[in-house]
């Protein structure tokens, strides 16, 4: 599947600025293959200085300054939370690192380069029980095309521990029943290999034969998951799903797309599973990511330690 380019609005594309922010887009998205979600943020945040520096009167990213970043980080922090406001000094910092790198730049240093991010408070993943997913993945109505198509997207999500994107772009053709794997191509469209449970498997050979022979048409590729009019879902689908079975289940928990994902990894984490093989099956390129799943393990071996100790 083709990415989609990060265009620029066309009738300012002659803005010298905004052609060298084009640049920079192309290349991130030609030569380091990010995801067409990471690309927009990046734009975002550069249209955003972008249009900071015109307000200011500065014609050139030469002409950007300790001083103007300041004054542009005080702007930020007066709008946005600090998770937002620390992307975006990313998005700036590897944005005048790619200008000098490239001699597109006049400037001998990078004016973020003594510019410390945000400390950001490091949150907890929402999860789910395992008594809260079995609840939620017995509301679909199986005996509807919709109803077993959902509850075979969440059977899937988590019996695998898939992004929201990952199930999305999964394929027929990367579902390898035989060895109970499936293949994910997840963020860089880095590939890697799932194990899946067999009943999670069984589901998506019901929803084969008995729905998605029914809503597929011509046109709808390879694509294992899609709607009604026959064409690959959108995040918004999957999210729209989740929440509306959540809700039947009457779950009070705060809901969001990735909690299949998370459950999957701290239940994995609860049953015994080693943090190298669940950093292998989410698809983390740094262990420090999944690492966080230990934290959300210790709080439930604090109330497990609470509900039962003679003293809790």
């Amino acid at each position: 599947m083709k990415k989609k380019k990060s265009k620029l609005p066309a009738e300012e594309s002659s803005e010298p600025r905004l052609r060298l922010i084009r640049s920079f887009l192309l290349f991130i998205e030609l030569e380091k293959s990010l995801s067409e979600n990471t690309i927009k943020s990046y734009t975002f945040d550069l249209l955003r200085f972008n249009d900071f520096l015109r307000t200011e009167d500065i014609k050139l990213f030469d002409d950007v300054t300790e001083i103007v970043i300041e004054k542009f980080l005080a702007q930020l922090k007066k709008e946005f939370r600090s998770s937002t406001t620390a992307r975006m000094l990313s998005s700036l910092r590897q944005f005048f690192n790619f200008l000098l790198n490239s001699n597109k730049s006049k400037l001998s240093l990078n004016p973020l380069e003594y510019f410390d991010s945000p400390k950001l408070g490091r949150k907890l993943p929402d999860v789910l029980t395992v008594q809260e997913i079995d609840k939620i993945l017995e509301q679909p109505d199986v005996n509807s095309v919709l109803g077993l198509r959902d509850k075979v997207i969440m059977e899937t999500m988590y019996a695998c521990g898939l992004r929201v994107s990952e199930v999305t772009d999964l394929k027929n053709s990367n579902i390898m029943d035989s060895d109970e794997v499936i293949r994910v191509f997840g963020k860089g469209s880095k590939e890697r290999v799932v194990p899946i449970a067999g009943s999670a498997l069984e589901w998506i050979r019901i929803y084969r034969q008995n729905a998605r022979s029914k809503i597929m048409k011509n046109y709808s590729e390879d694509y294992l998951f899609l709607n009604w009019r026959g064409r690959k879902l959108s995040r918004m689908a999957i999210w729209d799903i989740i929440n509306k079975y959540t809700k039947m289940a009457k779950i009070q928990k705060k809901i969001h797309p990735h909690i299949f994902r998370h459950s999957f990894a701290t239940h994995l984490l609860e049953g015994g599973a080693d943090l190298r093989s669940i950093q292998e099956m989410l698809g983390h390129s740094d262990i420090s990511t999944t690492q966080i799943y230990t934290h959300v393990d210790i709080t439930y071996l604090k109330e497990v330690h609470k509900q039962y100790h003679p003293r809790g």
